[in-house]
């Protein structure tokens, strides 16, 4: 009977009916209760989930009242542009649509000038005394150049202009226009551009402007792409050859094909030995020599100069693809190196700090060349461990962190670049206003999410200056950001 079953399975009842594991008859059978019980049971259990997972208001319900205000409104004009990321038309149609306010195209236009202006006035005055280290490179707009410069540490973009000349002149006057806001970094990283060299040369004389590795080891992995694609090439051919080779033996006429064979064997032997060869070295170059976890500068640079001969023996069985990068790599082996001597500064002083081995502190870096889900990983942490005792920890903390705060490359300034495409691709003339606007508007928006914990919830300019600051739209001139009223 329904009333004499036990409170626990009154209660495992509507869960196993909704289950579905026995059918309505099963259960009732099973439990001694009608079957008109078990279906009123399951139809309890069912409204309370129904309730528990559904909205206790109404969709038509009010949640909740903004003031819309002239300035509220220019915040909406002005977050569908840059958040959004919307065309002025696109604006327009929200504000007639949604909002049921009229507006022109000058208007939301008018809106971004004068938000430019103040953009660029608020870009002026910052004090960019806290940039260590800065990232330049030269985005492009289609034809038309655009001078970039980052900090390494915070990702605010100090510079972004577009000209028409990306010569040294040029960048020098940037350059020279940042020193008077502060702008004095321990060095630069870029690739070999003669124009941005020679303008930090002209700006900053005894500023030392290291090689971007990106660009280096893109170069390489093109070169071994292509001399990969020759030699498969040539497989393809040799095999096409053989194959004819087979049907004309069947009519007998196989002989005249034996020496082309031969030739294409010849080939083909020799187009995979330099392929092999040139990806080796280049892996080399990439897993040994340039990252970041290494031997010292000496070795570095003794290794480089290897992988350079080597292209150098083989240059002749492909001049035209391998000389440009052989060249390339000799010029720039000092530039490339320099984060490597900057990398070695920073050990020794952990080594002299903690009174340890500088060899212990080197192999703590070699160490991360590992996964750490990987038995050599756990094999060298014992064996430092052993050697380190206590001070491990303190140690490899230590040696994470100036490998973490040692740059290589420029590749913050290529984010930038993909990061503002979306915004090109929408104006057709970039001028100095709509950069400024984009600029101010990207180092004070604050991070969603990063890799870097520290970054998540922080805009780049508190990274830089460690201090907070309000929304973007309210330095703008736009007042406080409107709280919903219940």
């Amino acid at each position: 009977m329904a009333a004499k079953l036990p409170g626990s399975e009154r209660k495992q009842l509507p869960v196993q009916a909704l289950a579905g594991a026995e059918t309505i008859s099963e259960l009732s059978a099973r439990l001694g209760v009608s079957r008109k019980f078990v279906y009123a049971q399951r139809g309890k259990a069912s409204d309370g989930l129904n309730d528990a997972f559904s909205s206790a208001v109404p969709d038509e319900e009010v949640l909740f009242q903004l003031p819309v205000t002239r300035p509220w409104l220019r915040q909406v004009m002005l977050g569908l542009t840059l958040i959004c990321r919307s065309s002025y038309r696109g604006v327009m149609e929200f504000m007639r649509d949604l909002l049921g306010v009229s507006i022109s195209v000058g208007s939301v236009h008018n809106l971004q000038q004068w938000a430019a202006q103040q953009a660029g006035e608020i870009n002026r005055d910052q004090d960019l005394s806290g940039i260590r280290v800065g990232l330049h490179d030269e985005i492009f707009q289609g034809s038309r150049p655009v001078l970039a410069g980052v900090d390494a540490q915070s990702t605010y973009c100090y510079l972004l202009a577009a000209e028409k000349h990306r010569d040294g002149d040029t960048w020098g006057v940037h350059l020279l226009d940042a020193s008077r806001q502060g702008l004095d970094p321990d060095y630069t990283i870029a690739d070999a551009g003669q124009g941005l060299r020679a303008g930090q040369k002209a700006a900053w004389d005894d500023t030392p402007c290291h090689g971007d590795v990106f660009h280096i080891q893109r170069q390489c992995e093109a070169l071994a792409n292509t001399l990969g694609n020759l030699a498969r090439g040539a497989r393809t051919r040799r095999q096409k050859l053989g194959a004819g080779i087979d049907r004309a033996r069947a009519r007998g006429r196989a002989g005249r094909f034996a020496a082309a064979l031969r030739r294409a064997r010849q080939a083909e032997a020799q187009a995979d030995e330099l392929a092999r060869d040139v990806r080796t070295l280049t892996q080399w170059l990439s897993h040994d020599i340039l990252a970041l976890a290494g031997p010292r500068l000496a070795t570095r640079q003794a290794l480089f100069d290897f992988i350079v001969g080597q292209l150098l023996a083989r240059e002749s069985q492909d001049a035209r693809r391998i000389r440009p990068v052989r060249v390339a790599l000799q010029n720039q082996r000092d530039d490339l190196l320099a984060f490597a001597g900057v990398l070695d500064e920073k050990l020794a002083a952990i080594a002299q700090a903690g009174n340890v081995s500088g060899d212990l502190v080197r192999a703590a870096c070699l160490l991360h060349r590992k996964p750490t889900t990987s038995p050599a990983y756990w094999q060298g942490w014992g064996r430092l461990r052993s050697q380190l005792g206590g001070q491990l920890h303190a140690v490899f903390t230590a040696v994470s962190q100036a490998m973490e705060h040692t740059p290589r490359s420029s590749s913050l300034v290529e984010n930038l670049n993909s990061r503002l495409r979306n915004y090109f691709t929408l104006r057709r003339h970039l001028g100095t206003p709509y950069l400024d606007l984009l600029r101010f508007f990207l180092n004070h928006r604050r991070f969603v999410r990063s890799r870097r914990a520290e970054r998540q919830g922080k805009s780049p300019r508190e990274l830089m200056t460690a201090q907070d600051h309000p929304h973007w739209l309210t330095l703008l001139g736009l007042g406080a950001l409107q709280p919903r009223q219940i």
